[in-house]
């Protein structure tokens, strides 16, 4: 059995929103029914709306956000 770290979902939103105030990009976040939508900039992703997200999910969610914000890895 793998023990996956679990990292908090409002930990992922505002590393992402201090993300883009620090390159000054817009950060918007929508709520749908089983999913929030997350906007940077110009690129729009779904998350999951589950208190708690598994670190690798989290980890590939931001490099959704690579483009916009530093390149892949941006988030370490």
């Amino acid at each position: 059995m793998h023990l996956t770290t679990l990292v908090k979902r409002k930990a992922v939103i505002k590393k992402l929103q201090q993300a883009a105030k620090s390159r000054g990009l817009t950060f918007e976040v929508t709520e749908l029914t089983r999913h929030s939508a997350v906007k940077v900039g110009s690129t729009s992703r779904t998350l999951g709306r589950h208190s708690e997200v598994d670190e690798v999910t989290a980890a590939k969610f931001f490099d959704q956000f690579a483009d916009e914000l530093g390149g892949k890895g941006w988030w370490r």
